[in-house]
Order: structure tokens, then C-alpha cells, then sequence
């Protein structure tokens, strides 16, 4: 064999262990960052339901694949930064706040998340959609005041991310998820306006059909009418 086969042979033998490693990081990554996606839904579906203990966990074996999959990619940034990757970062993101936030928990930065700052905040805005569903589920039992704690919180985050003006290369499309936030806010908005105007017609009913009561004048059925 000639030098210049040798040479060949040796450079394509190494090219070939390296794109054996990168697929099979990457195969290891599209796995694993789907678990992540399936485990931070999971997450927030345990936090709807109160059951924060077993939010917890579900979110502790999201961190430990979170973590493994970053130590993984060190030597594969292309595939680090790839969509699907961050994608899976920001689910994890929303699923924390998520959490912190309903369960009344220290707010995580994105540094304990181990995730990027635009990652995050594309992560916070998701969250406030779910907070509108936790405040719409606290109207259906009455609690106005929690869904009006809840709306504060949902009004705090679009107050951060309107004032995030850079470009979408920078944020990843942050701008979008800002319009989104402003929509369910003033959604909710709308509905607990209505929830507490209803509130006050039945407590206001409610004292004129004591005063009627304590009048010897039967019940008011016939006023509401």
C-alpha cells in the first residue's frame, strides 16, 4: 500500500469512529430528550391534580436525564443546540415553574435548571399558560381570591418578557411566546372579572334575602325572577 492509501485509509478510519460516535450521541439525545418532554407533561399534570410529591420525582428523573444528556454532548455542541434538545430544556424549564410557582416554591433560576437564559424565559412564558388553567380550575371553586393571586403572577411574567426586546435569533422566538402570554392574561382577566362581579350580585342577593328573612317576608325567589 502507498503512502498516500496508507493516509486515506488512517483519516477515513478516524472520520468514520467519529460520525459513529456523533450518531450514536445523537440517537442517545432524540431518545432521552423525548422521555424529558413525556416527563415534564407528566409533571404538570401531577401539579393540577396537588400531588406535589410525585411532581417532585418525576422532575428528579427529568434532571438526572437533563444533566446526563448536557455531560454527553459537551464534545457535540451541533447536536447540543439542536432543536429538539432545546425543545426538551424548555419543557423541563415550564414544568419546574410550573411547580415552584402553584406549589408556593423558591422560583428556580436558570443556572439551578441548568438550562439557557432564552430557553428559560420561553420556559416562564409556557408556564403562565398553565397558570391560566390553575385559575380558571380555582374560579369553577370559587377560590377568587387564589385565581386573582394567580393572575398577579401571570401579569409579573408578562412584565418581564415584554421587556426583553432582542432579536428572535437571540431569544428563540421569545416574541411569540410574549403575544401568547399577553393573550390568556387578558383571557383571564376577562373571566375572573366576571367571576368576581358574580360574586358580588350573589353575596349582595344574599343580604337582601336575610333582610327579608329576618323581616317575616319569605324568601326573595320571586325578586331574583
Amino acid at each position: 500500500m502507498s503512502n498516500l492509501s496508507q493516509r486515506i485509509a488512517t483519516i477515513g478510519e478516524k472520520v468514520l469512529g467519529d460520525l459513529e460516535g456523533i450518531n450514536a450521541a445523537r440517537e442517545r439525545a432524540l431518545a432521552e430528550s423525548r422521555q424529558i418532554v413525556r416527563l415534564s407533561a407528566n409533571t404538570i399534570r401531577a401539579v393540577h391534580r396537588h400531588d406535589f410529591d410525585e411532581a417532585a420525582g418525576l422532575l428528579s428523573d427529568a434532571r438526572r436525564m437533563t444533566e446526563g444528556l448536557a455531560e454527553l454532548l459537551t464534545d457535540y455542541p451541533q447536536i447540543y443546540w439542536a432543536g429538539y434538545m432545546r425543545d426538551a430544556q424548555k419543557e423541563f424549564a415550564e414544568a419546574n415553574i410550573t411547580l415552584a410557582i402553584i406549589a408556593g416554591r423558591e422560583l428556580p433560576s436558570p443556572s439551578e435548571l441548568g438550562v439557557e437564559h432564552s430557553v428559560y424565559l420561553n420556559g416562564l412564558g409556557e408556564a403562565a399558560g398553565e397558570m391560566r388553567r390553575y385559575a380558571l380550575d380555582a374560579m369553577r371553586r370559587w377560590d377568587l381570591d387564589r385565581a386573582e393571586t394567580i393572575l398577579g403572577v401571570m401579569d409579573e411574567i408578562y412584565g418581564l418578557l415584554v421587556t426583553v426586546d432582542y432579536p428572535d435569533a437571540v431569544t428563540g422566538g421569545l416574541r411569540r411566546t410574549t403575544d401568547m402570554v399577553r393573550g390568556v392574561l387578558e383571557r383571564t382577566r376577562g373571566d375572573l372579572t366576571v367571576a368576581l362581579q358574580q360574586r358580588t350580585l350573589t353575596e349582595a342577593l344574599g343580604r337582601v334575602e336575610a333582610k327579608l328573612d329576618a323581616a317575616g317576608l319569605g324568601d326573595v325567589t320571586d325578586v331574583r325572577a
